[in-house]
């Protein structure tokens, strides 16, 4: 036995290691009771700097020692002169290159380097630049170097087109890198800015919009192209053509103002949620201003695209009277006009959702051409991948961008196998068709020129796009999937009429204060309390209600409680 290793058992390592962590974390715990301690006392010395350099690079996500080391840095500041101080800064960066070399994701560090650089009395800019080149090599979705490298790029005034390159290469070397497309989406609005002349010169950040011009963007068609057919599979250029395909944010503005004088009410649409209590919002009457109260069109809405107000009694109620209106939307610098005319009970003045562009831009030729050719090579790739969900999503999005009610039918179809072959998102995709019917719908109206909403037996299961049908005094939502009609329905003020049998809806919170709605037909529903049906008392010319076919129906005496709960119904189907 003499002259051999003992070899130790697994019992014997263990309780080594722990002995050796134990005397770790008393050191640690030690340490982080000086840095506490010194600062609670105002001591901003040289050992305080060495004991958080010390604990910082055990642990560089320690908040609350890094801004105590900021806190003694500035106080070098204020005893040290340039020349120290670079020398200073200089070396912190050197010790945070050392932590970013054990933890290049820490937010502590990146953070803390962004502070250290902008006050450096020399910085080294170009310096900072590689480094960030270096990590993003390594890791190339690191988000924090991702942000500092924003800033870098800010404050040494690199270019936009440099950056663009910049971003081409990166691309080029990986298609998957999400995060150079990401930033790719931020660049082209400042280089390439749609203008109205379709000029696609470069532009400062200053005046830039948030389309990209038409040259420009067919060029980037090709782009995303090569890299989706390179790995149909990888979802990061998925989704960067999906946002080429989108449209800029909608103009600001007042899409749509109604007068009704039977109320004394004026309603004012908006193209965004805006809160009318705070934008400056100003109603003009015959030339003079009025006093008026603003509210949303539900009490749950701080910010709402509908605003109402009501007029002092008298103020318009005289058919054989003219008036003249005038919403000023002060903050933003834009009004909407509406005249009331002589022997007219209401009057409004709007834009369209196609006046808008809302649901699809208008296509020049040769962008028809280029999206025609895109939807063509994205068939191709679905031959070859049937099952490729960013494909079939993708195609889509081009049918819509190109005739959203010419290709409705194939739009279904292809909603019904995403549904199959990505089973997990398939409430997403429901949703997702469901707004594209309501959108396709609401463009027939307006061609129409009615003001009934028919979107029956089409398997909605959300509905959105309210604001659009503030006008509507009919609609039809009969057969689909609905479980609840949500506060945003409150925005239908003109709805007279609401059919919305055979559905699954449990919930009424958006019949709230419907001035104007007299029948709704609910047959074949999940209502199943009294409490359900509270909102429908706010509607005071409420006149026919069919509940047949809902659970409350087998509740007893539940046609006295109605009756009690609205007075106003005189037809009533149990």
């Amino acid at each position: 036995m003499h002259g051999r290793v003992k070899v130790k058992t697994t019992a014997q390592q263990e309780e080594e290691k722990r002995k050796e962590r134990e005397k770790k974390l008393k050191l640690y715990v030690a340490a982080r009771d000086a840095c506490f301690s010194k600062r609670k006392e105002g001591v901003l010395d040289e050992e305080a700097l060495q004991l958080t350099q010390q604990m910082l690079s055990s642990n560089p996500d320690f908040a609350t020692l890094w801004n105590y080391r900021r806190e003694l840095l500035m106080h070098q500041e204020t005893v040290k002169d340039k020349d120290e101080l670079q020398k200073l800064y200089e070396a912190e960066l050197s010790f945070l290159e050392t932590c970013l070399k054990a933890n290049p994701k820490s937010y502590g560090c990146w953070h803390h380097r962004g502070w250290v650089s902008v006050r450096l009395p020399q910085p080294d800019w170009a310096r900072e630049l590689k480094l960030c080149d270096l990590c993003l090599t390594m890791d190339e979705r690191n988000f924090h170097c991702w942000d500092y490298r924003r800033m870098v790029v800010k404050m040494s005034g690199v270019s936009v087109e440099q950056e663009l390159d910049f971003t081409y290469r990166l691309i080029g070397s990986n298609f998957s890198n999400y995060s150079s497309w990401h930033y790719r989406s931020t660049l082209l609005p400042l280089l390439h800015p749609e203008s109205p002349e379709q000029n696609c010169g470069p532009a400062s950040s200053q005046t830039h919009s948030h389309r990209v011009c038409e040259e420009q963007l067919l060029k980037e068609y090709e782009l995303v192209q090569n890299a989706f057919f390179t790995d149909p599979n990888d979802q990061s250029a998925w989704f960067y053509y999906r946002w080429l395909l989108g449209r800029a944010d909608r103009e600001e503005m007042i899409s749509c103002v109604y007068v009704d004088r039977d109320d004394e009410r004026v309603a004012v649409a908006f193209s965004r949620p805006v809160n009318a209590l705070t934008v400056g919002l100003l109603l003009v009457l015959d030339g003079q201003p009025q006093k008026v109260e603003w509210r949303s069109v539900h009490p749950r809405f701080k910010h709402c695209p509908v605003w109402i107000c009501v007029l002092p009694p008298g103020t318009i109620s005289d058919t054989s009277n003219e008036h003249n209106l005038t919403v000023h939307w002060t903050e933003k610098h834009t009004h909407r006009d509406c005249a009331l005319y002589t022997g007219r009970t209401e009057s409004y003045c709007r834009e369209s959702a196609t006046d808008q562009e809302l649901f699809r831009s208008e296509l020049s030729v040769e962008k028809t051409s280029v999206l025609q050719s895109e939807l063509h090579s994205c068939n191709q790739l679905l031959e070859m991948e049937p099952l490729n969900k960013w494909c079939l999503l993708t195609i889509i999005l081009l049918m819509r961008a190109l005739d959203p009610l010419g290709y409705e039918k194939e739009t279904l179809g292809h909603f019904q196998t995403l549904k199959e072959v990505d089973s997990m998102r398939s409430a997403y995709y429901s949703d997702l068709c469901s707004k594209f019917m309501i959108e396709n719908t609401i463009l027939k109206m307006e061609y129409a020129e009615v003001r009934v909403f028919s979107i029956s037996e089409k398997s909605l299961t959300t509905l959105c796009h309210l604001d659009q049908l503030l006008l509507v005094t009919h609609i039809n939502l009969s057969s689909n999937k609905l479980q609840r009609l949500p506060p945003q329905f409150a925005m239908l003020q003109c709805l007279e009429v609401l059919e919305a049998d055979n559905n699954s809806i449990e919930n009424l919170e958006g019949l709230h204060n419907l001035p104007k709605l007299e029948e709704v037909l609910l047959k074949n529903n999940n209502i199943s309390t009294l409490a359900a049906l509270q909102p429908l008392a706010s509607c005071p010319r409420l006149k026919r209600l069919d509940l047949r076919g809902n659970p409350i129906t087998q509740i007893t005496n539940i046609g006295s409680e109605l009756a009690e709960l609205l007075s106003s119904v005189t037809d009533l189907l149990l």
